[in-house]
Order: C-alpha cells, then sequence, then structure tokens
C-alpha cells in the first residue's frame, strides 16, 4: 500500500503504511521480508528528498527478495548514487549493511518521523 500511495503523490499515507509493514513484519519475526519494507522506504525516502536517509536504507537492497518485489529500488540507487555521488552512496550504505534488523527497524522509524514533520513543515509554508 505505500508504493500504490506514494505513486499517487499521498507521501503522508506511504509513510503510514511504510510504518505499519515494518513494525508487523519486524514484530512478527519476518526479517527477509521485512528487508523488502525498508526497500519501498527507501525508495519514498528518496521521493522526499531525504537521500542520506534513503541510502542507508537502501542497504536492504542488497537482500534478493527486496529487489525483487520492489524493482523500482533500482532506479532509486542510480538517483542517489547521482545526487550522493558514489562514494557518499557507499559510505552509507556500508553503515546501513553494518546494522542489526532491530537498528535498521529503529532507524526507519527515526527517518519516517523525520519525513513526516518536513511533510508538516511543508504544508504549513
Amino acid at each position: 500500500m505505500s508504493r500504490v500511495a506514494a505513486f499517487h503523490g499521498e507521501a503522508g499515507d506511504a509513510l503510514d503504511y511504510a510504518t505499519l509493514a515494518i513494525r508487523r513484519f519486524y514484530n512478527s519475526g519476518s526479517f527477509s521480508v521485512v528487508a523488502s519494507a525498508f526497500a519501498v522506504l527507501a525508495g519514498l525516502l528518496d521521493r522526499l528528498g531525504h537521500y542520506e536517509a534513503a541510502a542507508t536504507m537502501s542497504a536492504s537492497g542488497a537482500n534478493p527478495f527486496a529487489r525483487t518485489t520492489y524493482p523500482e529500488l533500482e532506479g532509486a540507487i542510480a538517483h542517489l548514487r547521482e545526487v550522493l555521488g558514489d562514494e557518499t552512496y557507499e559510505t552509507l550504505v556500508s553503515a546501513g549493511e553494518s546494522m542489526t534488523s532491530a537498528a535498521m527497524a529503529t532507524y526507519a522509524f527515526e527517518q519516517i518521523e523525520l519525513a513526516r514533520a518536513s511533510l508538516l513543515h511543508v504544508g504549513d509554508s
């Protein structure tokens, strides 16, 4: 649902669905499947201009399941490499790869809240 909401320009709803998916997959112990939710979040954060967080989250794309379920990640990675540069992108991915599933989930929730706050700030302008 996060992908659909993002496609239709509903960033707030997309963030809500990402939160729900990550929480449910993580709490159920579906660590290999939660990587696909992280990948979707990486793409969403890229679209919202949160490039460093998106690059860090894109580390989940190393999971073949995530790349299969979210093929749009390839485009997001290409864009992130373009805006951040290869060296910065690789550094951020390395940081993401070094996180445990719990740390990545915590990081994801923090980044969702930051993205949500920036959406509210834009709406106030």
